[in-house]
């Protein structure tokens, strides 16, 4: 946008283009003050699109929302989808949902697809990747699945598991390059991403 006057990169406001508390957490991590837009985006997937489409393309829809009224700001827009077989599983929402996610995950292998994208239109900075972690459940019963809704209640969790809680215990084995990319946020690739960017990081 050549009628936007660019601000150097050390002074551009950094901007979460996500509701999500776990992401949240998660970017503080890297020590960067910012600030959090939710974006406006309807999530629902086009008809037959792949998991790692639909994460790439809704990631990338979030963080355009929200550079579009932010365009001297950096922007970091982020989406998870769980890949169960090339089926797509988003956040249940419900008890009931968490459930028949929970059975149909057990003793299956799912791919968590995290994609991620900064964007800055005042620079014409754009980046995506995706971080794809593969979890392996182990065979779950009705009970155990019970138990732990009931403890954890991770309605608002893509896979209705939360590994940083007691939602591990349900596992047999995590398998990632960016082991941040599983709770939501991989933060491997947004500080490269940020780099790229021109963010000098602690």
């Amino acid at each position: 946008m050549s009628d936007v006057p660019t601000l150097p990169a050390a002074d551009r406001p950094l901007i979460l283009g996500s509701s999500s508390r776990y992401r949240r957490e998660l970017l503080a991590r890297l020590g960067l003050p910012f600030e959090v837009a939710a974006p406006d985006v309807d999530e629902t997937p086009q008809p037959g699109e792949a998991p790692p489409a639909l994460a790439r393309r809704l990631a990338l829809a979030k963080a355009r929302d929200v550079a579009a009224r932010f365009p001297q700001a950096i922007v970091i827009g982020s989406d998870q989808v769980a890949d169960l077989g090339g089926q797509p599983l988003g956040k249940p929402g419900t008890h009931e949902r968490a459930r028949a996610q929970l059975r149909a995950m057990s003793g299956q292998t799912v791919i968590f697809q995290t994609a991620l994208s900064v964007v800055c239109l005042a620079s014409g900075f754009e980046q995506s990747d995706l971080a794809a972690v593969e979890v392996r459940f182990r065979p779950l019963g009705d009970g155990e699945i019970e138990r732990y809704l009931r403890a954890e209640q991770p309605y608002d969790c893509a896979g209705s598991a939360k590994s940083e809680g007691l939602g591990v215990a349900l596992l047999d084995a995590i398998y990632s390059d960016d082991p941040t990319a599983l709770v939501g946020l991989p933060l491997i690739r947004t500080a490269r991403m940020l780099r790229a960017a021109g963010r000098v990081l602690p």
